[in-house]
């Protein structure tokens, strides 16, 4: 049986980031203040909680998508270019198919691990209110199934997996072609050059596809019960269609996707005595 304690302070979730932290940052300037909240007994043991469910979900994620990948390779895909197999693949055909392969196998983690990742995201906002509603993990699996049934564990699902797939083919198409005309293979430290290359098309696929990420874990808490995804703290939205309408005319597409700066809400004012926007 959960308890509620009274909310944080200052807080307000309408037209941020629905991280914790992120609110911290934004409102809360004092360090003295924050290393207080952070190191506070029920904080602690929420982001425990959350760790724990993250671990699982992490451990489980890799596992499938090893074992999925690996059976795809035994078995070989379809081939996406050209018409008839060919002993030799082309370089672009190759990475198609690679492409495909681990889009299947990460895809297929990503829906058997989806339900840990909600439970983790509810477990970090229901300190926004201080409640306990979600104590452990299959604590949390026994409430979620009991409150919105098996689709409660799919909440966000859709924009997660749109966008962890746009974000591998951007990345992984970007890199082959930079690692096939940008660079020359008799230049020194050329093995070097294409790993770095990989990672910065991953960073800037992983910029271009935020707004996948942040509609999904908003989603994932939106009317779940908990005061972080319900008014005033944030909008309740029946789809994840209708939240991506509301932060695309908000302007707010790109909240919280920096660790160290945030950007002001369009259109509002920050009001220093309330701490909260208008």
């Amino acid at each position: 049986m959960s308890r509620s304690l009274p909310p944080w302070a200052g807080i307000y979730l309408e037209d941020k980031s629905t991280s914790y932290l992120d609110c911290l940052l934004m409102q809360n300037t004092s360090l003295g203040l924050m290393e207080e909240l952070v190191f506070s007994k029920d904080l602690v043991r929420g982001f425990v909680q959350a760790l724990l469910a993250q671990s699982y979900t992490a451990k489980l994620y890799s596992l499938i998508t090893s074992i999925l990948f690996q059976k795809c390779q035994e078995q070989g895909t379809p081939q996406i270019l050209g018409g008839q197999q060919k002993d030799k693949e082309s370089s672009l055909q190759q990475v198609v198919n690679e492409t495909t392969r681990e889009m299947i196998a990460r895809s297929c983690a990503t829906i058997v691990t989806h339900p840990f990742h909600v439970i983790t995201l509810r477990c970090m906002v229901q300190f926004i209110g201080r409640e306990t509603k979600y104590s452990g993990v299959f604590d949390s699996i026994i409430t979620v199934y009991r409150e919105e049934g098996i689709l409660g564990f799919f909440a966000g699902l859709i924009p997660r997996l749109l966008g962890d797939v746009l974000s591998l083919w951007i990345c992984n198409l970007l890199a082959h072609l930079i690692n096939t005309y940008a660079i020359d293979d008799s230049m020194s430290h050329t093995g070097e050059i294409k790993n770095c290359s990989q990672a910065m098309t991953g960073f800037f696929a992983s910029m271009l596809t935020y707004p996948f990420v942040l509609v999904s874990n908003i989603m994932a808490v939106n009317n779940c019960g908990l005061a972080g995804g319900l008014t005033p703290y944030a909008s309740v939205y029946p789809t994840w269609v209708d939240c991506w309408k509301h932060l695309s005319r908000e302007g707010n597409m790109s909240r919280g996707n920096s660790l160290f700066f945030r950007k002001l809400p369009a259109g509002k004012t920050y009001a220093v005595d309330q701490k909260r926007f208008f």
